[in-house]
């Protein structure tokens, strides 16, 4: 996308949609209602993937279903939306999206959200959806665990959490934007302030104080897992927006995995911003993503790509 492309877009994304999802700014109902009203008329979901609601570990889920996926195979999908928006059907779009391109089936908790659920109440609920897929019958190596933003964050906590609990990891994790870094220590909330079209460090300090209260707990890994120890976490693709000021969350990260052995695969997108792949149909560059992001679940799960 061109950049006189590229501000239009934004401009009109934001005159739109935007300006009622600004958490600091509105009150989190408020938010919550605009976001679900945006994707009953914005974000619609693929072609020939089903939907069924039921429940796993506890926690209500959708099952999002291609046809001709492979019903053994499974993505794990945990929503963004800064802990305290979003929702399975916020999300319906880019998942299936997702899952139709990579030929599995995929699956997305309604997680608990804050202010009124803080942490660890999301951890908890995404570490019981995995314990359960694995008692429905899924072998660890059968699932890939996903998320955007706050939902990347969550992904890589649940790793951690896993890990401690000494339950088997999934076969690869794949990371959108991830907020990783509650503390907002990474040098691009500095230097990609004047281009980030959606977030501020201000935004990130309201936000982190709804989903955890007690701030001597921002450092905590399971909060701020670019502060884990990340021996023993699967391989994993990270795709992030060059002019996010989380930018710093997803390179910290990857150079800790790198350290450690990880296979990691760190995709910065040019002139993109946070969760751009959102956006399919409205830019090039999102289903671009979309598909690399469904080929590395192919080759992490079926061995091809």
């Amino acid at each position: 996308m061109s950049m006189s492309r590229r501000a239009k877009f934004v401009r009109w994304i934001t005159g739109r949609y935007m300006q009622n999802l600004d958490v600091p700014s509105v009150p989190v109902q408020t938010a919550r209602q605009h976001f679900e009203k945006i994707a009953g008329t914005f974000l619609i979901r693929a072609i020939g993937v089903e939907v069924e609601s039921s429940q796993i570990g506890g926690v209500d889920v959708d099952w999002l279903r291609p046809k001709k996926a492979r019903k053994d195979k499974v993505l794990l999908y945990l929503h963004g939306g800064a802990y305290v928006i979003g929702s399975r059907r916020t999300h319906r779009q880019l998942v299936s999206h997702t899952a139709r391109a990579a030929g599995v089936v995929a699956v997305v908790p309604e997680y608990r959200l804050a202010p009124e659920d803080p942490f660890p109440a999301g951890l908890d609920d995404a570490v019981a959806v995995y314990r359960g897929l694995l008692e429905s019958g899924f072998k660890p190596q059968d699932i890939i665990i996903s998320g955007d933003s706050a939902g990347g964050g969550l992904s890589v906590a649940t790793l951690l959490a896993l890990r401690h609990a000494g339950v088997p990891m999934p076969a690869a994790a794949v990371l959108l934007s991830p907020f990783l870094d509650l503390t907002g220590s990474g040098e691009s909330v500095t230097t990609r302030a004047d281009r980030d079209p959606w977030f501020h460090i201000e935004d990130l300090h309201v936000v982190a104080r709804y989903y955890c209260p007690d701030e001597t707990e921002w450092r905590n890994p399971l909060v701020s897992p670019v502060f884990a120890n990340v021996a023993g976490l699967p391989p994993m693709l990270i795709q992030v927006g060059d002019d996010e000021i989380l930018l710093s969350d997803s390179t910290r990260f990857a150079e800790k995995l790198g350290a450690e052995g990880i296979d990691v695969e760190l995709e910065i997108w040019p002139g993109m911003w946070h969760v751009f792949q959102m956006f399919k149909g409205k830019m090039p560059e999102s289903m671009k993503a979309i598909r690399k992001i469904a080929g590395y679940i192919k080759k992490r799960l079926l061995g091809t790509s």
